[in-house]
């Protein structure tokens, strides 16, 4: 280590220390990258407080390093103050074929192939394990085009699904109401994280009635409503279960992938887990609504989904605030 670099670890001073992490990913010395890390360890242990630099370290490993340098940081296990899982953030910048050789096995590296499968890539013959997430390793047909975070040396962005046009009505008077407990878990832990771990809250309605009866039965009288493609629907449940929401951690698109086909199942009453053709057939066989409040604008989910065939809808209203 130069004479900067140990001054600015034994002061604990970060912000030369990101400027330092900055010179070194421009150069794509990677090396002494690692050997900062190593330092920074090492003065964590003598009780320094650099533990959100090493994490910084393995952010940058992950997103610009070559694969042979991203894979060994991911399968280290979690980072918890990263602006994203670092599947995720390494499955951004890499493919599956570069990143595979230096993956170990484990839960982690199962997590990078999904990622990659969010984005598109066709993994049927990959080597990963498929218990992780019991999900297909190519999309099918009936899911989208998941907006696929992207990730910044200082910053992420995490692309909503496209919008649709709302048209306002009033509700309906109050449907009899009902419970299926797994159908109104899976709906909540959509946004659980945005409730556990920020400042959203959260609400869900099951009634023997329509879409629009459902949103109803949550104390909505006037609502913009939009039909909506269960593909886009999907989008939209896989978006938000991906997010943290304004304060929480996020959990990553492979995640929001795997809480939208098990919000789809327990809706479509589909044995988990699913075959893919026959969870494909039944969400065509629902009727998917976006609806809106006009609540003020923040991360939000709100969701109605009509069975006709069993007369039964369901509505989900989910909104956190941003900071300030």
């Amino acid at each position: 280590m130069d004479e900067r670099t140990l001054a600015a670890v034994e002061k604990a001073d970060t912000d030369e220390l990101i400027r330092i992490i900055d010179g070194h990913c421009t150069a794509r010395a990677w090396d002494r990258l690692h050997a900062l890390r190593l330092h920074c360890q090492a003065a964590v242990e003598r009780g320094k407080q650099l533990w959100a630099v090493d994490e910084h370290i393995r952010y940058r490993l992950a997103l610009e390093a070559p694969a042979e340098h991203a894979g060994p940081v991911v399968t280290e296990g979690r980072a918890r103050w990263t602006l994203g899982p670092l599947a995720e953030v390494a499955a951004s910048s890499h493919s599956w074929a570069e990143l595979e050789p230096h993956l170990a096995p484990g839960p982690e590296r199962a997590m990078v192939a999904h990622e990659r499968i969010v984005r598109g890539e066709d993994l049927r013959g990959a080597d990963f394990d498929r218990q992780t997430l019991e999900l297909p390793a190519a999309l099918e047909a009936w899911e989208p085009g998941y907006p696929a975070a992207v990730y910044h040396a200082d910053r992420a962005e995490f692309p909503t699904p496209p919008s649709p046009t709302f048209a306002w009505v009033e509700t309906p008077g109050a449907a009899p109401s009902t419970a299926e407990p797994e159908s109104i878990e899976a709906l909540a832990a959509l946004t659980a994280v945005w409730v556990d771990q920020s400042s959203g809250r959260s609400e869900v309605r099951e009634v023997h009635g329509t879409a629009l009866e459902a949103i109803g039965a949550l104390g909505i009288h006037r609502v913009g409503v939009a039909r909506v493609e269960p593909s886009s629907a999907t989008a939209w449940m896989a978006w938000a279960a991906a997010s943290g929401g304004a304060y929480g951690r996020r959990s990553g698109g492979a995640t929001g992938r795997f809480a939208a086909w098990w919000a789809v199942a327990a809706l479509a009453g589909v044995e988990w887990p699913p075959e893919p053709g026959e969870l494909g057939e039944a969400v065509a066989e629902l009727a998917w609504h976006l609806w809106t409040d006009g609540s003020p604008e923040g991360w939000r989910l709100q969701l109605a989904v009509e069975d006709p065939g069993h007369g039964l809808a369901w509505a989900l209203s989910a909104i956190d605030l941003p900071p300030g």
